[in-house]
Parts: structure tokens; C-alpha cells; sequence
């Protein structure tokens, strides 16, 4: 097989999660083409890895790529988003194609009967029986995130007291119920024993402005000034990166840069905690409030906790988390 077209739709966590299924297909298959097919609003993170041959973008509608897609006359596809718009373009390419287990019956079981019957896998692992029968193998070596040269934030752009050693504290997340309170943070700002950068999107920036007027000059908020790249940049040179259960938390992991990640409503067996390779696994440190009978509460998230206290992420003392740095 030399042309691989791998589906994935959204969102940044689940993107990065995919990359090792395309460093692995590219130098298992040397010399094959491997093409990409996500929204538009997600092509940075794909713009500049050299595992890929072309990302295919769209931005409402299918209709506006499956001409190309076809023209393309794949060899095998590989369906990482699995729902029914992958399907949807399956059934017009009409190619081989793979794909995998999302376990929505088990985590259904999980979150509404509190029956667990979820396996000790990993999503990444679920990925490669996608490609079981092309015969990929996961190499182990973790995960990947590349940048160019602009995206990478000089430390003369920041304050002299945040350019050498700084933890990065990601303060934002898709749903409210898997961020950690703001006054929380603002604690452990105070308490961490380095300086901290503060990341998250523009929709961040007031939470982040709260934070670091709580916290004082060792907190630089960078949350809505830096594209997902320049954070990408950001973390990758970070003493250490706290995290709340977001895309950044992989982009982390892909930097193998040791991540404390707080868990609320969700949780890890889920199979998306951060993925590193064997002999990194020390540099992971979950932080999760056990024996909550609420606990999960979903598989995504809410804006609110459905039972109003939200113990979930309360119960998670500052000085846990500091010990952990």
C-alpha cells in the first residue's frame, strides 16, 4: 500500500493522539503517501509534520473535498473520528478502510450505572487496531507535535523573570466542569516554587487576569496572545506543565515534558490520559478526587456540575498539586 488517508475531524487533543499512527505508517511503509483529512480551523497542528504528504481541509461541508479525496484513489483508509460524517465519506471513496473501538457502550455503563467494564487500553492503542491489518505496529515512542521556526516564542518577549525555569499552567478546557476553579489556581501560583506562565485561548484571558492579580508579578497570563503553536512552543521548554484534561495536556506529553494533570468530571480510564513512552512514564502525575459516587459524571463534560457542588475538582487541594511539581 503507498497512499494512507487518515480521517480525524477533531479536536486538538484528539488530533495529536492520531501521530503516532502517522509517524508509524510513514517509516513502516517508506516511500508511501500519507494524506489527512480534518476541519480547517485544526491545520496548524498537521501544517508542519514531515510525516505527512498533504492535509485535506474543509470547513462546513464535505462536498468541498470529496472530488480531490476521490481523485486520490487511496489505498487504504484509516477512520479515526468514527461517526457517521467518517462514514459518510467512507461511502463515497468506497476504498479499503480500517478503523476502531470507541467503547461508547462501555463508558455509557461507566457513567450511568457505574459499571466498569472498560479495558486497561489506551485511545493510542485503540488507534493502531485501525491499522492492524496493513500491518503498522506502534514503535512506542510516544507521541508527536512539530512547529516551525516563527511559531517558537523567544524568551526575550517575555518577563526577565519568566526566561529560564517556569512551570506552565493550562488554565482552560472545552467544558467547565473539567477546569479547575480559578481561585484554586490562584493558590497554587502562589505556593509553586517557580515562576508561572499561564496558557490558555482568549475565552481564558479574564479567568487569567483573575489569577495572576490574585497571585502577583511570578504569574505572566498568556492565555489569548499566542497561537496554539506559540503555547505548543511555550511548553515545550516548561520545567514542568499542570494541566487540566485539554489538548495541551498531549501537546505536553508529545514534548515528554513532565505533566501534572487534574482530573474533574472525567476520568483517566477513559483511556485519554497522557501518553508517553515506557521509560517516561514517570514524568505523568493524575491528580483525581477517587471514591466520588458522581464520578464521572460524563464523558465529555458540562458547563455545570449536575449536582451542584462540584466536588469533583473542590476536593483537589493546591498543595497536592505542589507537591507533585
Amino acid at each position: 500500500m503507498k497512499k494512507f488517508l487518515i480521517i480525524r475531524f477533531s479536536s486538538i487533543g484528539d488530533i495529536v493522539l492520531t501521530t503516532p499512527v502517522i509517524r508509524c505508517l510513514k517509516e513502516q511503509n517508506p516511500g508511501c503517501e500519507i494524506h489527512y483529512l480534518t476541519k480547517k480551523q485544526y491545520h496548524s497542528i498537521l501544517r508542519d509534520n514531515p510525516y505527512l504528504s498533504k492535509v485535506h481541509l474543509f470547513e462546513k461541508s464535505f462536498s468541498e473535498v470529496i472530488p480531490a479525496l476521490k481523485a486520490e484513489r487511496f489505498d487504504f483508509i484509516i477512520d479515526l473520528h468514527k461517526n457517521l460524517r467518517s462514514v459518510y465519506i467512507l461511502l463515497n471513496l468506497w476504498r479499503p478502510f480500517g478503523t476502531f473501538s470507541k467503547l461508547n457502550l462501555r463508558k455509557w455503563l461507566k457513567v450511568k450505572l457505574h459499571i466498569n467494564l472498560l479495558p486497561d487500553i489506551h485511545i493510542v492503542d485503540r488507534y493502531f487496531r485501525a491499522v492492524r491489518n496493513t500491518g503498522v505496529i506502534n514503535d512506542g515512542k510516544g507521541l508527536d507535535y512539530f512547529i516551525s521556526d516563527e511559531d517558537h516564542v523567544q524568551p526575550g518577549t517575555l518577563p526577565s523573570t519568566h526566561r529560564e525555569e517556569f512551570i506552565a499552567l493550562v488554565i482552560g478546557g472545552k467544558h467547565n466542569t473539567k477546569i479547575y476553579p480559578a481561585a484554586l489556581a490562584a493558590e497554587v501560583c502562589k505556593r509553586s516554587p517557580l515562576p508561572v506562565i499561564l496558557l490558555g485561548g482568549p475565552e481564558d484571558r479574564e479567568r487569567g487576569e483573575m489569577i495572576a492579580a490574585s497571585a502577583g508579578d511570578r504569574v505572566f497570563n498568556g492565555c489569548g496572545i499566542w497561537t496554539i503553536n506559540q503555547s505548543a512552543s511555550v511548553i515545550s521548554k516548561a520545567h514542568t506543565v499542570i494541566t487540566n484534561d485539554t489538548g495541551m495536556m498531549h501537546i505536553a506529553a508529545a514534548y515528554k515534558r513532565p505533566v501534572i494533570s487534574i482530573w474533574g468530571n472525567t476520568i483517566p480510564a477513559f483511556g485519554m490520559y497522557p501518553y508517553l513512552p515506557k521509560d517516561k512514564q514517570e514524568l505523568s502525575k493524575i491528580i483525581e478526587v477517587n471514591g466520588l459516587g458522581c464520578r464521572p459524571c460524563s464523558k465529555l463534560g458540562y458547563e455545570t456540575c449536575p449536582k451542584g457542588h462540584f466536588k469533583c475538582m473542590k476536593l483537589i487541594e493546591p498543595q497536592e498539586i505542589i507537591n507533585a511539581i
